[in-house]
């Protein structure tokens, strides 16, 4: 790519989709990599073995607690920030080191409070940058192709997603089964280098609108970082927790997908499997991702993401019916086909709702959801564990269970959402 994001609308081109939107490639790859690979193998480690969900499902809650904090607070900060490189740039660079310095901190730790320390440091500085680098679409991008640039973050999210998943599993098979520390330094080198060209991308081809400050004193916007006025933002509201519930049901069956395989499924390579379950969910995201965004430009958001949620619960209803690893595949592509049609839908969403001049803090406040639902998700690793101390695969069957209920209750609450602000 040569050249820079233009600073007006309307000099907006196809190329500066890419520009604005590739470093979400990055930060997908490393929390995809992170949750579903390499954090479970990695507790092994540590923790018994009849543990496993409640320590995994501990420790990530606990991160994105924070991330729930610090997004709001970093995008809050941005939206009155002023600099040469603009009010989003400063805060992805910032983000993105301290992000690159600590991803390799996850090899080091030789204790689960070590792990966990290093896990919520990473959860900061990865907040730091994103909160900020989600406004660049309701900044830079006219209002009737938000829902294409929204589509196309998708997209990347998605090739993010997929693209270092199966070498990064293949690693780490070898470093679970030949106990060779190597291929988790590989695993962790591979993310650090894309986060690394991804953030030097966004920070060089990048040129933000020259906006002024708010010229309110620090103080008080960050006071204010997590006010809401409900009565004028009703519709904001019922928004963030149809999100809510829609994202618990698909981070907690990606979450807990590897040792549902091991233990449901009885999978010989679990890393392997899920990376497998992951590639065909991407390919169904691929299928839906782009068109999905686009057309919500013409027809509206609402419809798209109502039958997003639908296919959810019924991708789940295949994986609970018919527990064999060909099902849990057939399933992984119609749960995929439901999550790109939502991620791009549901952004485009969030982008028409958003008032003037705090875009970077509500995309904040978005995260509510969005890591609010991921932190929920794992709170029932501990329930998965105990039920399935009663014998059988009880906690496992529960989980589903759920999952199919918060697809529809999520899908059914976008009907309290009545017009973009």
């Amino acid at each position: 790519m040569t050249g820079k994001v233009p600073a007006g609308h309307s000099s907006f081109r196809r190329g500066d989709y890419i520009k604005i939107t590739v470093f979400g490639f990055a930060f997908t790859a490393l929390w995809q990599s992170l949750h579903t690979i390499i954090l479970p193998l990695r507790l092994l480690d540590f923790v018994p073995e009849s543990q496993k969900n409640t320590y995994l499902g501990l420790l990530t809650f606990a991160g994105l607690v924070l991330a729930i904090l610090v997004q709001p607070l970093a995008g809050s900060l941005s939206d009155r920030f002023t600099s040469v490189w603009g009010r989003r740039r400063p805060f992805i660079l910032l983000g993105a080191v301290l992000s690159l310095v600590l991803l390799f901190g996850i090899g080091l730790p030789v204790s689960f409070p070590a792990i966990v320390l290093v896990y919520c440091l990473l959860q900061i500085s990865g907040n730091i940058a994103q909160g900020p680098y989600q406004a660049l679409i309701p900044d830079l991008v006219p209002a009737g192709k938000r829902g294409r640039a929204s589509g196309v973050k998708s997209l990347l999210e998605v090739l993010g997603g997929v693209a270092l998943i199966y070498p990064i599993a293949l690693m780490m098979d070898r470093y679970f089964l030949a106990g060779q520390d190597r291929w988790l330094w590989y695993s962790l080198g591979a993310l650090a280098a894309v986060l690394f060209l991804c953030a030097l991308a966004t920070i060089y081809l990048v040129r933000e609108l020259p906006v002024h400050g708010s010229g309110r004193p620090l103080w008080k916007s960050l006071k204010r970082t997590f006010q809401i006025d409900v009565r004028k933002q009703r519709d904001f509201v019922w928004f963030l927790v149809s999100r809510l519930l829609i994202l618990i049901g698909f981070t907690t069956i990606q979450q807990f997908a590897l040792n549902f395989l091991r233990d449901v499924i009885g999978v010989a390579s679990p890393a392997e499997a899920t990376a497998r379950f992951t590639i065909i969910a991407v390919a169904g995201m691929l299928i839906a991702v782009w068109p999905a965004g686009h057309i919500s430009d013409s027809t509206g958001r609402k419809p798209i993401i109502v039958a997003a949620g639908i296919t959810g619960a019924a991708g789940i209803s295949i994986v609970l019916f018919f527990q064999s690893y060909g099902a849990t595949l057939w399933a992984a592509g119609i749960l995929g086909i439901a999550l790109g049609a939502f991620n791009s839908t549901n952004w485009a969403l969030a982008t028409d709702l958003l008032p003037r001049n705090e875009e970077a803090r509500y995309l904040g406040l978005t995260n509510i959801a969005t890591a609010g639902g991921a932190a929920l998700a794992r709170l029932i690793g501990p329930l998965i564990d105990f039920l399935n101390d009663f014998g059988g695969d009880t906690g496992y069957q529960v989980m589903l269970l759920a999952c199919i209920a918060y697809f529809l209750a999520g899908a059914l609450l976008v009907f309290k959402i009545r017009k973009p602000a």
